[in-house]
């Protein structure tokens, strides 16, 4: 290796585009250490520094036919890095907004997915409690909230008077509020949560 050494990279350069082993491991012993700190320095990971260099090297030999000699090598091979390292920042970056993305996608699903999860448990509570109301208010009450009657059809059906219906409706809100409290009922006049169906 001593000839070798005593090469300057142009000569190698034209050596390693005819195949020459003992060249590309001169220019390989030669600068791999400079631009593994160069790639460090950038990257501020070991690993990641060297998987870079070898696929740098790595390249260099099956393109080797391809070289362009140039008395600035060195430039050329520290350009390569710095390239490589744009490169896998780049890809840092829009892996790490896609993740960023994703988590808070995956946030917001989760959280519509709780609402959801929680406005069923909800629904089915409010199902209970209707279910233990007297019988008759629990069927005017049905038929005005669940089959949106209004009192005077509900009167109709039940061959009550309206003011009865009125009644039962408001003594049905009155007990399911003391019995829910007063946002459920809230919600539940609104419109917002509809009966376990």
């Amino acid at each position: 290796m001593a000839e070798y050494d005593r090469m300057n990279d142009l000569e190698l350069v034209n050596l390693i585009k005819s195949g020459n082993k003992r060249a590309f491991a001169q220019i390989y012993d030669r600068y791999f250490g400079v631009l593994y700190l160069h790639a460090y320095r950038q990257l501020r990971d070991k690993d990641e520094a060297k998987d870079l260099l070898q696929d740098l090297f790595s390249y260099l030999w099956s393109h080797r036919e391809s070289l362009s000699p140039s008395s600035n090598f060195s430039h050329y091979l520290y350009m390569s890095v710095r390239n490589r390292v744009l490169n896998i920042l780049a890809h840092k970056y829009v892996e790490d907004k896609f993740l960023l993305s994703l988590s808070h996608t995956g946030s917001r699903a989760e959280a519509v997915t709780d609402h959801r999860a929680r406005e069923r448990q909800l629904a089915v509570i409010i199902e209970q409690e209707i279910q233990l109301l007297p019988p008759k208010m629990r069927e005017v009450f049905e038929l005005s909230r669940k089959a949106n009657l209004s009192h005077k059809e509900i009167a109709v059906r039940l061959g009550l008077s309206e003011q009865s219906v009125r009644s039962h409706v408001k003594g049905a809100l009155r007990l399911l509020r003391s019995r829910l409290g007063l946002w459920v009922y809230l919600c539940m006049i609104a419109g917002a949560i509809a009966g376990a169906n």
